[in-house]
């Protein structure tokens, strides 16, 4: 028999927690804002939900929105101790726009070969300029040249779960075999987002100066001071359209957007942000639980002590709509007839039911916070007569 204990009414919030795709059947009325681009995903940046989605799946070529994954290598080198951001590059030749053909029209940093610049300026190079021969400097330098780099940036692909994402360049021109989705893109700017800050904040910046010549950002957002945009990046190629992914911040509510194949210009930045809007206008991210934080004391037979806290061992966060804030409720359930001495701290003896109604939304394991050490011998046998009443 399982004990059910009541919790706390956590409101309405646990909708697209397990849900994957926009047109699945939603428990609430949500109408997210018409997008015209190719496909397209709104994300959690707490939680990770898609909120809203357009053929979050279908395969695209990137374009220099894979300088994401270069950049992304590169920082995990970084924390790796592999390199510095301090380190000075030498710039060899195949990152020099004029000896390399397949360069030409693209956007760059416009090194030179022998430039001798930091891996932070190449970053920022390849972030605020989106500079393909900095890519190529840094590819080199991490891992002695781009088909290794290539083969770094796809061993994290498989780390990170992205299901449909291939690269085969460093930079993000058009190759044969290249790919990702609005849903990996999504999942990777996550990730960025939540690694060092000083390296996400480099999305943010403006403007670029190197070697007397000033380029913008390119991500047009970035000046609308209504919409509190920090990140992240564009990308555009003739097959690929154009792309963006655009990252806000209101108080602690982040989102991510990602516009794939979008129709110009202009128009992923409007796509994007009838996106972060309508995210930011009808959702919030809510702590449900805190780690290490009871939410309930259960006996525990022949136990010194005789109770133990019960609860979860990380934060939960959940992205709610604020229309369905008090629909929704929380129990635990013990998984056992009776807990028993010993328990060890983190053991799991039960767990979180998220409900609406009689209908399960979500899960969560539930733990013993503290050890619970087996009591004497006077004490068992006190419990054993106690049972057997």
């Amino acid at each position: 028999m399982l004990k059910r204990r009541l919790l706390v009414t956590v409101s309405g919030m646990i909708v697209w927690a397990s849900l994957a795709h926009a047109d699945d059947s939603m428990p609430f009325p949500m109408t997210p804002p018409p997008i015209d681009a190719a496909s397209w995903v709104l994300m959690d940046a707490t939680t990770g939900q898609i909120l809203t989605a357009g053929n979050p799946d279908e395969e695209r070529n990137p374009a220099s929105l894979t300088k994401l994954m270069t950049g992304y290598v590169v920082d995990r080198a970084v924390d790796q101790k592999k390199i510095t951001r301090d380190d000075v590059v030498t710039v060899g030749k195949d990152a020099w726009a004029a000896g390399n053909p397949v360069f030409k029209g693209s956007s760059l940093m416009f090194l030179k070969p022998g430039d001798k610049v930091t891996v932070r300026d190449l970053m920022r190079g390849v972030i605020i300029d989106s500079g393909n021969d900095a890519c190529v400097a840094l590819a080199d330098y991490v891992a002695g040249s781009q088909d290794s780099f290539v083969n770094m940036m796809n061993n994290y692909v498989q780390k990170l779960g992205l299901t449909h994402t291939h690269f085969e360049t460093v930079h993000g021109l058009d190759a044969p075999g290249q790919h990702t989705t609005a849903r990996d893109l999504a999942v990777l700017s996550r990730a960025i987002i939540n690694g060092e800050q000083d390296f996400y904040a480099m999305y943010a910046e403006k403007t670029l100066s190197w070697n007397g010549i000033t380029q913008n950002n390119r991500n047009g957002l970035l000046w609308d001071q209504n919409l509190h945009v920090d990140g992240m990046k564009t990308g555009h190629t003739e097959t690929a359209g154009f792309n963006i992914i655009a990252s806000n911040i209101v108080g602690r509510h982040r989102l991510i957007a990602v516009i794939m194949g979008g129709k110009s210009s202009k128009g992923r930045e409007e796509q994007a942000r009838k996106l972060l809007v309508w995210g930011q206008n009808n959702f919030d991210t809510v702590q449900l639980f805190h780690a290490g934080k009871k939410i309930g004391t259960e006996n525990v037979w022949y136990g010194n002590p005789h109770k133990v806290d019960v609860g979860t061992t990380q934060d939960i966060y959940l992205s709610l709509p604020r229309t369905e804030v008090s629909n929704v409720m929380a129990k635990y359930v013990i998984e056992r007839k009776d807990l028993e001495a010993p328990l060890k701290a983190g053991e799991q003896v039960g767990e979180i039911q998220v409900m609406d109604k009689d209908k399960q939304l979500a899960s969560y394991p539930l733990y013993a916070l503290q050890g619970v050490d087996k009591a004497g011998i006077i004490t068992r046998i006190s419990d054993y007569v106690k049972q057997k009443l």
